[in-house]
Formats: structure tokens, sequence, C-alpha cells
């Protein structure tokens, strides 16, 4: 027998005390009922606790553990006896245990005797007090490797919102989408291998994707085992942790055995559990592939079922919570799966259909399961006692002998109610829904009973959308909700579609985007403004987001976070895309309304449930579209890394180039500064898919138009900052876009200017030299002819095939085509050829070898104290190159600002080395005017004249060979750099080990730096220093005393014959040690890095070389066409035109042009039809791909292996299906002949003796029909709501009445329905409350009585023993229940209707019918809606419900309508609270109003909105699912009828 523990009082100061060991023996420390304290129900834990998803196997962190430690005994109780009474039952082991089943030494020390309980009779509900629990924590199931969970001790009395707290809050677990609750037997039982694989894979699989939370009984037994080895069989296949699938077990604590382990006052972290199901017992061990227990102590031990009102409670309070995730609430729904089973899984079933759960029963697992399913198909009047009375001899053989006939009429009962509520029903068979369905069999239940729901409108079709979008099932949104039953408006699916958004689902962003929703009508401001607000705080993006809030707020001085705006994102977009790009969302003026933010008062842009809808309930002139939803969309999905979410955005896009182009620059951008290496290399990828895609869609443009894909190239992009597909392409550093081969025809376009690109350069050079030689045809020219000079009418129909894609570039209209022409006029050639960058770069190579040779000639020859001419000249010429420094600083077409411009000059490394240089010779030439300066003036511009030689290596970039090279030089001063680092260690500790060794107290500053670095560096080249062996050692070459300044000090000597004294073996082995190191391995170690470094770059040599062109040629494209020091002159005409005459700049023409709205709306249109190819192209791709073949094959395989199986499986019930067709044709055969026989033999043909059997002479059987056929729809024989179990607003429970036996002429004589008669507060109104024969026989049945009218619709009825019966029938409740009177009690329901009509007054229809609205009301403490009407008070003709709607000035009015209309129900009114002896029977009469201008119509609308404020009453449109009253609905149905209207 399990063993409690003990648990004394905790104090704060031992909270951090350990857990007392396991091997304690529990009775050496008795506890006191003085110990223990009281505390409140729930109380705030001390610190916060993150809402983040935590896996349930981590360890428990310190703050976690504090946490638990502290508010689980404050809020969270167990039960112990504290009155010991002997039972008259042992222990397992023989020993005297208490009532409660605990033996002496486990209760209390006091619970023996206390006084105050003495000589009475032990009562649970006294003796049984609640304490702070003293099991929780983390268990740790022992030999089963490291399955770790976590566990409570709670009180049965525990509220389930204090757990659901726990859960949620302490134990880290998200709210689930889905509760599935399985249930079944709790012994082990044998189920076919194949259906529990099928079983297994469906209930994971949908737990997996939907996010659903399983609940099961915890025990290592029964449906609780196999749901344990179905996690632990996905856990072990499962390859990553984000499959984890929270599995809740609630058991009864005092069944558990070996549950003393888990006993610990301060938590056990972890508490190490046995599962040993050997020495069990009758009790159970607990699940070890469960991740948390609640076990549920009632204070008793070894009594089963103490978990099951609990569990109940919990289940309950979950399904009624809201969950808001992606702005979308649903409350989170449940249902009930049933593997096998027994009377206690039956009444389980039975309570979750009468609470509106959706029940999957499993056939085949056996029992309670096989019995619904054999009879589920059948009509409910054919479920009889009989035919459950065979299912149970056959399912339930080994203890049928234990079913009495009160239990087989109970059964038979709930068996009829389970089956009549269809909609909450669901068989799963094996082979219907095919293998590994068992999930799209558990959400179709929901569906079908979110469909059967009552509701107002689409409200079910919402909930159902919500919840497939919740779990992410695509496939059951397509199948079950997108059909053809309804229509949806891509305006209703913009809610979800935020939320599909936000919770990253794009399976369903595809979805919405393939059902009409049109993301121009989708984005606006607020919906953006809404994303972002809800963006992953985990996002890097979101923090940068953060920082910019946080300097807005100290820019503004508030003290409140400002709220996410769309110009605070713009701010972190240019960061992220360069600040080549404008704001893509300007910030509003303060003077302007801000459009960001749309005035309208009830909107909250918070995640809560119907706040997401509001954003779409507007009016469209009150809503601001944004520019480019795509492209904001897109910047949304990619700054958080969201693939798959941005590639379907990307699919939509218009201008796909530069959009590509711009993710991929964001997402280089953002890895640069995220700190998660996985996450990193995502980003890096992606950039490079995006960037794949921009050259896939420019490289089918440019097969198709070489001139529109470049004009792409340069085309200004209004939606992306005014910036150009090339300047993103480079600001990203897409090395493989700017090196295709369009993009470098653009740019060697560029760089022969107006002359042909086939020019030779020796043709250039000559011109050059003597440009007479233009006006020859040596030099050739072109130009383009412009698309708006040639657009007649003929050649926009050319145009217009061509953009559809139906000319090939051959055929391509002369108008795109580039043409040889030579210009006219001398001036037109000599300008075409001065201004060609190539031109202009070849003169500037000219200049600066001449400036060089003349700088070179100056210092080496013509070096005067006095400056001559030619130094002059020098000083000109560098003049010249200032002022074009300061030009190319100040130069901001773009509008960026000094600073920014500074900024991005500053960046070039030419930039650097040129006012390097500059710098350097203004220093030089201001010491060389100084007579005493004149030599150090020479040496400074000597090293200047060093600095302008580097920078020719810049010129050398144009070329092909030497370009690469530079590159590789560059690249290898990074090496040297971090090289010298290596060096230094060995060559610093080398040096002054030597200096230290050889050399005594060297004070001199100087020969101290050359003995430790420059000896020692020079020593690695070979220039050893002749005395550190002492073999070549002279004196002469050394100062003894280092007073000589221009000899080293002498090393350590003899004083005698003057001969060294330091060790030379020594010194010998640090120098050659020293250059093994320096020598073979770092030099080699430099080597290899250079050799690296090399081969690295010579891989790419050719996208590297064609990458820095641009630069080189976007330089000389806006450079002024005159070498230095002739650009004065430029320099001088650009002050005249921009600072005098205020005229705009006109360079960069050719690499930024911005084209007009008609030819930039064709342009973009031509290039997304060739992006819809390359997407094709690219999906032939894949589908051709080996792998993906292999892939396609396996499915297929795998298809048709199910399909084989499913076929066996289908024949195999097929011919179990004949086989019973065959024997009911047999037994019809039987009958047949024994009538046959019976009627010969009354005919005097034979004698009794002489008729053989046939057939089975079993006259009571009755015909077993197994087939599968359509359910009755016909309406029950018998009232149904008056059968109710459970009789409404009381405890009373009704005597169990099957459908056979409602008729009062049926031999029931087990009929014994217990007696209920309500005490109602007004007593003039009611019949007696407890009826005796006496009272009884003052009431006048079938009669005026006084006021009240006894008298039935339907005749006379009979009574009996002074009471009346049902004329329908028994109930199974005596008394008169909630009713007012005996016998009938008459009511009155008014159908009041009108025609639904559009805007126009027209009337609606539906399926060629029209459409009906009647008056409802909702009134005070009732959920449903109902007729406005009731119950009649004795002696008044409306009822009370009525006048509570209606003002008293229209109550005669609306009794004249009464009169007017048609009577179309008068009788029996099928009514819960009917009684056998008190019924109710009503008068329904309908209302209509056909003309919309009806007088009293308007008139009834005018005294309704004057009712009384606690009523809610409305006009809806009627149909079937209205959640309304079932027997009211039968009334609509009875006015449509009558109307002819839909229903």
């Amino acid at each position: 027998m399990a063993v409690r523990g003990r648990r004394t009082k905790v104090l704060p100061s031992e909270l951090n005390k350990v857990c007392p060991e396991r091997g304690d023996d529990p009775t050496r420390h008795p506890r006191k009922m003085s110990d223990f304290e009281v505390v409140p129900n729930l109380q705030q834990s001390s610190s916060s606790v993150s809402k983040s998803r935590r896996k349930a196997h981590f360890p428990t962190g310190s703050n976690e553990k504090e946490n638990l430690i502290s508010w689980i005994p404050e809020n969270i109780r167990k039960k112990e006896c504290t009155y010991f009474v002997e039972s008259s039952q042992t222990s397992d082991s023989g020993r005297i245990v208490c009532k409660c089943g605990y033996l002496r030494e486990q209760h209390l020390e006091d619970a023996a005797k206390p006084p105050i309980f003495l000589g009475k009779e032990w009562d649970p509900s006294r003796h049984i007090q609640e304490m702070p629990t003293d099991a929780f924590g983390d268990i740790h199931f022992t030999g089963l490797g490291q399955k770790m969970g976590k566990y409570v001790r709670v009180s049965s009395d525990t509220p389930p919102r204090v757990i659901y707290h726990l859960m949620t809050q302490h134990w880290g677990l998200d709210a689930p989408n889905l509760l599935i609750s399985v249930t079944g037997g709790a012994k082990n039982f044998i189920m076919k291998p194949r259906l529990k694989n099928i079983f297994r894979q469906g209930l994971v699989k949908v737990a997996q994707t939907t996010g659903a939370w399983i609940i099961t009984g915890g025990s290592h037994a029964g449906v609780m085992k196999q749901v344990g080895e179905a996690v632990r069989d996905f856990i072990l296949s499962c390859s990553h942790k984000e499959g984890e699938i929270v599995t809740i077990g609630i058991a009864t604590w005092g069944t558990v055995y070996n549950r003393e382990s888990l006993i610990c006052p301060m938590g056990g972290f972890p508490a190490e559990y046995l599962l040993d199901e050997e020495n069990q017992g009758s009790l159970s061990c607990l699940d070890s592939n469960h991740s948390h227990f609640i076990l549920v102590d009632d204070g008793t031990h070894g009594r089963y079922g103490v978990e099951i009102p609990l569990r109940t409670r919990l289940e309950k309070f979950i399904s009624e919570q809201t969950k808001v995730k992606g702005g979308v609430a649903i409350k989170i729904p449940i249902v009930c799966v049933v593997l096998e089973g027994g009377p206690g899984t039956l009444d389980t079933i039975y309570n979750a259909i009468t609470n509106g759960t959706p029940c999957v029963i499993v056939e085949g697992s056996g029992r309670v399961a096989d019995v619904i399913a054999q009879v589920a198909s059948l009509p409910v009047p054919k479920i009889t006692i009989a035919l459950i009375q065979k299912k149970l001899s056959m399912f339930f053989h080994d203890i049928y002998e234990l079913f009495t006939e009160g239990k087989l009429v109970e059964w038979t009962k709930k068996i009829q109610d389970i089956v009549r509520s269809r909609q909450l029903l669901t068989i799963f068979r094996e082979g219907k829904y095919g293998q590994q369905d068992v999930d799209v069999a558990i959400l179709q239940a929901l569906f079908k009973a979110s469909r059967n729901q009552d509701h107002f409108g689409r409200e079910n079709l919402d909930h159902e959308l919500k919840l497939a979008v919740a779990w992410n099932r695509v496939d059951i949104a397509r199948s079950e909700i997108f059909t053809d039953d309804y229509e949806w408006k891509p305006t209703d699916l913009h809610p979800v579609m935020a939320a599909a958004l936000i919770s990253n689902k794009p399976e369903f962003v595809k979805l919405f985007l393939e059902q009409g929703v049109r993301l121009k009508e989708f984005v606006t401001w607020d919906t953006l403004v809404y994303l972002y607000d809800n963006m992953a705080p985990s996002c890097l993006f979101h923090s940068k987001l953060q920082k910019v809030l946080l300097e807005d707020r100290e820019h503004t001085a508030g003290s409140k976070m400002p709220r996410i705006q769309l110009h605070h994102v713009s701010q972190v977009l240019r960061e992220l895309l360069g600040c080549s790009t404008q704001p893509l969302y300007p910030k509003p003026k303060h003077t302007e309304r801000s459009r960001l933010s749309i005035p309208v008062p009830h909107i909250k842009l918070n995640v809560q449930g119907s706040s997401l809808r509001s954003l779409y309930k507007r009016s469209a002139g009150r809503v601001t579209f944004t520019m480019d939803p795509v492209r904001d969309l897109l910047i949304w999905a990619v700054v958080q890394n969201r693939k798959e979410l941005a590639e379907i955005i990307w699919a939509q896009s218009q201008d796909c180039m530069a959009a590509a182009l711009a993710c991929s620059k964001i997402l280089k951008e953002l890895a640069k500064e995220e700190e998660d290496t996985d996450t990193t290399d995502d980003m890096l990828a992606l950039a490079e898919q995006y960037e794949h895609k921009a050259i896939g869609v420019f490289t089918d443009c440019y097969r198709k138009d070489e001139e529109r894909a470049q004009k792409l190239l340069i085309r200004v992009s209004e939606a992306w900052g005014k910036t150009t597909c090339l300047q993103l392409a480079l600001e990203a550093k897409n090395m493989n876009f700017v090196s295709h081969g369009g993009v470098q025809a653009f740019l060697t376009k560029v760089w022969w200017g107006k002359m042909c690109v086939d020019n030779g350069l020796w043709r250039v050079i000559t011109c050059m030299l003597f440009f007479p030689l233009l006006y020859t045809s040596l030099i050739t020219f072109r130009y383009f002819l412009q698309l708006g000079h040639v657009c007649t009418k003929a050649g926009w129909e050319k145009l217009q095939w061509h953009l559809l894609g139906q000319l090939s570039p051959a055929s391509t209209p002369a108008p795109h085509r580039e043409k040889r022409l030579q210009p006219v006029g001398c001036l037109t050639r000599l300008r075409a050829f001065f201004t060609a960058p190539v031109v202009i770069f070849h003169m500037n190579i000219l200049s600066y070898f001449t400036f060089l040779l003349l700088f070179a000639y100056v210092l080496m020859v013509d070096f005067q104290p006095l400056p001559s001419w030619r130094e002059y000249l020098i000083y000109f010429w560098l003049f010249s190159l200032v002022c074009e420094e300061t030009r190319q600083l100040l130069y901001d077409p773009d509008g960026f600002g000094v600073v920014k411009m500074a900024s991005l000059y500053f960046k070039d490394f030419w930039n650097k080395l040129d006012i390097c240089a500059i710098l350097v010779f203004i220093t030089g030439l201001t010491c060389r005017l100084i007579p005493s300066t004149l030599y150090p003036g020479r040496i400074i511009l000597s090293l200047a004249f060093i600095i302008f030689c580097l920078r020719l290596m810049h010129i050398f970039t144009v070329s092909k060979t030497l370009g690469p090279k530079i590159i590789i030089v560059k690249r290898m001063m990074k090496d040297v750099f971090f090289f010298l680092f290596l060096l230094a260690v060995w060559v610093v500790s080398f040096g002054v080990a030597k200096q230290a060794i050889l050399i005594h107290n060297e004070e001199r500053v100087e020969w101290l730096f050359r003995g430790v670095v420059y000896h020692s560096y020079l020593t690695i080249f070979g220039q050893i220093p002749s005395y550190i062996d002492g073999v070549n050692f002279n004196i002469d070459q050394c100062s003894p005393n280092g007073t000589d300044p221009y000899k080293p000090k002498c090393p350590e000597t003899n004083e005698d014959n003057k001969k060294p004294i330091f060790p030379e073996w020594l010194t010998v082995i640090l120098l050659c040690l020293y250059l093994l190191f320096t020598n073979i391995l770092l030099l080699n170690l430099l080597i290899a890095m250079f050799n690296y470094t090399f081969q690295q770059v010579q891989e790419h040599t050719d996208q590297i070389w064609k990458f820095q062109r641009h630069d080189l040629i976007e330089e000389y494209h806006g450079r002024p066409p005159a070498p230095p020091p002739f650009i004065l002159l430029n320099h001088l005409q650009i002050l005249i035109r921009r600072g005098l005459l205020r005229r705009p700049a006109t360079c960069h023409k050719r690499l930024k042009e911005k084209l007009e709205k008609n030819e930039e709306a064709a342009l973009l249109s031509w290039e997304m039809y060739l992006k819809e190819n390359y997407l094709q192209h690219q999906q032939c791709q894949e589908k051709q791909n080996t792998e993906q073949k292999i892939r396609d094959i396996a499915q297929r395989v795998d298809v048709l292996a199910e399909r084989l199986d499913l076929d066996r499986v289908k024949r195999t019930g097929l011919v179990e299906k004949r086989l019973v067709s065959l024997e009911d044709q047999v037994h019809q055969s039987a009958q047949a002949l024994r009538w046959i026989m019976q009627a010969l033999q009354g005919n005097g043909f034979g004698s009794g003796e002489d008729m053989p059997p046939v057939g089975s002479s079993k006259a009571s059987e009755t015909k077993e029909v197994d087939l599968e056929g359509k359910p009755e729809e016909s309406q029950p024989l018998y009232h149904v709501l008056a059968r109710n179990l459970l009789y409404p607003g009381s405890h009373a429970l009704r005597f169990p009445v099957p459908d056979e036996k409602v008729p009062w002429e049926v031999d029931f004589p087990l009929y014994d329905p217990p007696t209920y008669s309500a005490d109602h507060k007004d007593m003039a109104v009611q019949d007696p409350f407890s009826p005796s024969l006496e009272s009884l026989l003052k009431i006048n049945y079938n009669t005026m009585d006084g006021l009240i009218d006894r008298q039935s619709f339907h005749g006379l009825y009979a009574v009996q023993d002074g009471l009346p019966l049902n004329p329908m029938g028994r109930t199974g409740l005596r008394g008169r229940g909630r009713l007012h009177c005996f016998g009938p009690n008459h009511a009155l329901h008014p159908v009041v209707t009108r025609w639904r009509r559009n805007l126009d007054g027209s009337i609606i229809r539906k399926s060629l019918k029209k459409m009906l609205e009647v008056l409802v009301a909702q009134y005070p403490l009732s959920d449903v809606w109902a007729l406005p009407g009731g119950s009649l008070e004795p002696g008044e003709t409306l009822p009370l419900k009525l006048k509570w709607i209606l003002r008293r000035e229209f109550w005669p009015q609306f009794q004249n309508l009464l009169k007017q209309g048609t009577e179309i129900h008068k009788g029996y009114l099928d009514d819960p609270r009917n009684t056998d002896n008190a019924w109710v029977e009503t008068v329904a009469i309908s209302v209509h109003f056909d003309n919309q201008n009806d007088v009293e119509m308007k008139r009834l609308n005018s005294f309704l909105q004057g009712c009384d404020p606690e009523l809610c009453i409305r006009w809806q449109v009627l149909d079937k699912r209205m959640p309304l009253h079932a027997n009211h609905k039968e009334l609509l149905h009875k006015v449509s009828t009558l109307l002819g209207a839909y229903y």
C-alpha cells in the first residue's frame, strides 16, 4: 500500500532548504492540525512569469522554482482526513484502515482522537479538510532516460481557473487551439494493429498540427497507455523539438502507486518516480509519456473516479476561454475521442453530447465504442431494448450477467439520446476515412458540430474559418469551408487574412489570395500599422523599431512610449535599404491631419477579438490605402525572415525586380546585426535567393528586348524610395546581378557615351591626340529613336503585340533597334566624343601621368629655394584636383545633405587616399615655403609623391587583367595586417630576451628599439647580428659604456680579456627557434593566407571586376570632360550655372531616368508578364528535378499501397455485409415458412407435433439491422425534450424512458419515476408544492377550475390517483416540475414576421423562395433567443413576457393583430419542463406584415424601441439554424410553410 508523506509548516526562511530524504519514516514526524494555515484561493505570484512557450522537458530555472515554491502552497490545496474511524475493510496487507482508506499512522497526530469529533460518524464533508499541497514540481521517471514532466497534487475542490493559471503562467504552456479529451477503457485492451497505428498517428498529427492539448486519465493502462505510446513514437521519430505535444494526465492521487516519492513540501526538482507495474496491485502507475500530471486528491485512498468531476469542470472552463492570436479570437474548441470503454465511458459520452461537445467514436476498439458505432446509423425508433441487449451480450460477454433490466433500460435511453444528436457524433471506421485520417475525422467532427449549431447569419462559417487558421489546416479549410455551398466575399476574409499573416501561415495566405482577396483593398494604413504592431518581439527589426520609438520619446520629451507609426518603420527601413532611397513612408507634418491614423473612435488597434475586424468595417471614403500594398506586405514579411510568406507576396508584385533586389539588401543588412548564427545563415541564403530571382526575371526581359530591360535598370522606382534597380543591386553588393551580361552591356554603353561600343581603343586615343580625325569615318556614333517620336497607330499596334510576348526579339519593331548615324555638324561630333566617359578617362590618365612626371622632375631636378614656374604649375594643377574633389564631395543630385554626402564620400577608399595625398602635399608645401624647413618640406612632398603614385592603381581597375589583381592586393593587405599581430609576438619576445641576455642596462631609446625590433626583424631576412654567437665578436664595432651615439653598446664581456661572457649556447638555441617559427612557420602561414585569398578572388575574378567597374564608369560618367588643370573651366561653368543662374544639374541622366506614367505602366506590365513566365519555368524545373521525381514516385507508391490496403478492408467489410444480408433473408424465409405452417395447421392440415422446427422459436426476437443506411429524418413519434434525464433548473434526474416505453399503453413494470415540484415565489398561481390526496381532490380537471383553464386541446385526459396523465406518454418524472399547475399549462406564442428586403425595397430571395424576418427576443438570464411569448397567467389574454416587450398602450392593438392573424399550432408543446402530470399546451398565431409601409408594423417598431433595457429584441432573418428554442423552431417551420418562404 502506498504511504503518504508528511508536510510540516513551511516558514519563509525554509524556502531555500532541500527536500527531506525519501527514505525518512513518515511516522517519525507527527503532524498537528494547528500547523496548517488557510490562505486565499488565488494570489498573484511574487514575480511575473514569462508567457513565452517553454519546453516541458527543460530543467526548471531558479526563478521558476522560487515562483512555484512560493505560489503553489499559497493557492493550491490537498485534502487530509482529520478523524480516524475504523473501517470494516482492511488494507492489502491485512491492517486496519480508516473509512478514508488510509492507515492510522498515515493520519495527522490529532486525527485518532479529536475531541470535537468524538463519538460521531465519519463524514467526508466534515472530517476531510484542505491543507496546502506538499507534492509539486518536476517528475523524472527513473530508468526511462531523460523523460521529465510537471506534476501537482490538488484538492478535488480546486477552482479550474487556478489550475489553468498554473498551467499557462507557471508551467509555461501556451493556451491550446484545441482540447482533445481522450476517454475509454481504463484497463489494458487489445486493438487491431492496423487500427492502433491509424489511431496513434492520427491523434498525434491532429495534436501536433493544431497545437492541441490532449487530456487523459494519466495512468499507465488502457486508453491512457495508448495515447502515451502514440506520443512516445512521435517523439522518437521527430527530429526537431518543435513537435512537442502537450499531454496532460488527470489522475486520482489516492490511486497512484509510489506516490510517496512525489511528496516534497519544497517541491521536487526533480522528484524521482519509479514505474513498477508488477507490484502496483489495485493501484495504478503514472504513464511516463505524459508531459504534465494533475493529481486530484479527495482525502481517500484507493477510490477511482475521484478526478472525473474536476476534469469535467476543467475541460469546460478551458473550452469557455477565448484565445487571441494573430488578431483573431476563438473560443477553445473541445472534442471527445472514445476508445473502448465501460459504463463510465457511456456516462462520459452522454454528458459530452448533452453539453454540446462533439464525440468521435473509434469503431473496432471494443465494448461501448463498438456498441454505439453499431447502432449509430440506425433510426432512433429501431434502437430498442432488445437490440441493445443483444449488442451488450456480444461486446460485454464477460460481464454481461451484471447488467440488470434497469441498466438495460438506462443504456437504451442514453444511447438513443446520443444517436439522436447525430450532428455531435462521428464514427471513425477503418477504411472509411483512410489510413492516418483520424485527425481528419476529429476536425470534421468539430466542423460538423459547428455547422449544425444554431447561429445567426454566417457566424458558424466565420468560426470554422478561424479554427482552421488557428489549427493551420489548409486541407480542412479547402474541403470543409471553401465549398460551393457558400460564396465568400473577399472583404469577409480580411480579418483572417491578417491573422494568417501575423501567425506566419503562408498556405492560408495563398488560399485567401486564390479566393479573391485583393491586396490593394486589404492593405490600408491602419492595417499596416496593426501588422507592425504585432511583430514577433524576438524579431531583430522589432528591436530596431523599439530603439527608434525610444529616440522619438526622448526628442518629444514625453514619458509615454509613442505608438508605432509608419514613419518610424520608414526610418528603420532607410537604414537597411541605404541612404540612396527616399523615405518609403513620409512623416506627416504637424499642420496636416495625420493620414496614418484614421479618426474612428471605436477602433482599437490591439490584439483583441473583434478589433481586427473593425479595421475593415468602415466606409470606403475614410480608408487610406497605401501606394503599393504588395511592397508593404513584402517588406513586412522579409524583415521577419518569413521565407514562404515573402515568396507568395513577391509573386504578386508588379515591380518585381526592384522588390527582389531590395529584399536582398534588407536581409543582408539584418544578417550583419543578427546574433543568432542559424538565423544569419537563413537570412543570407534568402538574400541570395532573391538575387537569383532578380537575375532570372532580368534574363527573360533581356532576351525579349535589350533596350527595355536596360531601361528597367535605371528606371526611378517611386515605390522603392525613388531609387533604381541598379542602385539597389550595388547597395546590396549583388555581384551576380551586376556581373550579368545585360547589366555589363548597359555599363559598356554608358562607358562609350554616344559612340558605338565597337570602336577600337586605338581609334579613340588617335582622335584624342589628333581630333580633326573625328570628322572622318574613323569614329562611329549611335543614337536612339525615342519611343514617343514614332508611336503612330501602326507602331502602337506592334507595341501591343510586343507586350503580349507574341513577337520574338528578332521581330522587334524598329523603334527598339539601335541605329548608326554620322552626327551633322562639327560641334556635335566634338561634344559627343569628348563627353564620352571613355575619352574623359583616358584624358585624365594622360593628365595624371603628366602631373606625376612634372612632380618627379621638380623633386629630383628643379627644387629651388624659390619655386620655379614648373613648381607653380604643379601647385596650380593640385588646386584643380582639390576643386574636383570638393565638387565630388558637395555634389548632391538626390538632396541627401552635406553630412550624408560626406559620409558617402569618405566610404570610398580611393577618396580617402586622395584626401591623404592632398593633405600631405599641403603640409609639405607649407614647410617648403618656410626657408628654415625647406628640407623637411621636400621630404614630405616626396612622401606625397608616393601616395599620388599609389593612386594610379585606381586607374588600372578598368583593365580586366589588372583590375582583379588590384583587388587581390587590397585583400592581401588585410591579411598582412592580421599577420603582423602574430609576427609582433615573436619579434618582441625574441628581441627583448636577446637584448636582456646580451646588453646590460641600455638606456638609449633609439638603440633599444634597434635591438628589440629592428635587428630582430632583419634577422628574419638573414641579417643575423655578428656578436650573437660570440665567434665574430669585435670590440671595436661597439661602445663598451654606450657613450658612442653611432655604435651599439657592447655585450656582457670579461673585464680581463674583453671576451663575451653571455651563454652562447642559449642565444644560439633561441635564434634557431626564432628563425624556425618565423621563417618556416609564420612566413609559410602568410604565403598560405595569400594563396587562399588569391584563390578566393580568382574564382570570382570576373564578377568582382565587373562589380568594381561600375564605380569607375559612374565616376567618369558624372565627371566634367576637361582633364586637370583645364577642369577649372568646367568648375567655373558649373559655378555660374548653379550659383548664379540657379539651373538644376543635368548629370546622371543616363543612370537614373524617370519615365512618364503611361510608359512606366506599360514597362511594368511587360515585366510582370515575363515574371509569370519565369515562375512557370521555375516550377517546371523543380518538377524535372531528380530528387523531386523520386519524392513524387515515392508518394505515388504510398498512395497506391494505401488504396490497395483500403480496398482489402472494403472487400472484407463487403463480405461481412453480404453475410449479414444473407442471414437476414434466411431469417425472413424462416418466418414466412413458420407463418405458412401455422396457417396450414389452423386449417386442419396437420398437428402441432408434426410441425418441423423452422428458424428461431423466440417470438420476441427483433431483427438486427447492421447495414449502414440513411438515418430517419422525420419528426420523432414521441416527445423528446420532455424526457431529458436532467430536469432543467434543478438537480432532479428523470427515470430513463426509451422511445418504445413512452406510451402509457405499453407495459413498463420497472417504471418508478421520482417526484419533483418546484416551489415558486408567487403561491397564488401554483398548485400545491407537496401534493396530498386531499389537496388533489380539490382540483377539477378537464374543465375550468376557477380562473385556471385545465382543459386540454387534445380532449379529455386520464386522471390516476388524483393526478392527470400526460396525453403524450411517460416523461420519467412525476409532479408538476417547474410548471405552475397540474394538467395543461396554457401558453401563447405570436410569430411576428415580415419580408426581408433590399435597400431598394425589393424582397430578397434564396433558392427561389422569399426570405422572412421574424421578431425574436432574448430575456434576462437567458443565453438563447425565443419568440415573444410564454405562459398565460390565469385570467390573462397576453403572456407576461410579451407584456415586458410591448408598452401598455399597445396591448389592445396587439390583441387585434392576434385576432387577425393565422393560427398555425394549437396543442401540446414538447417542453423540457413537462412531466407525467403537468405539460405545456400553446397556441401559436402568425402575424405577418406583407407591406413594408404597413402602419401597424411601424407602430410596433416604435413601441419596441421603448421597451425594457434589460431585454434584447430584434428582427432576425428566419433560418433553420437560428439559435432558438427547439420547440419554437417547429413553429417557425410551420409559418414558413404557410407563407411559402425559405426555411
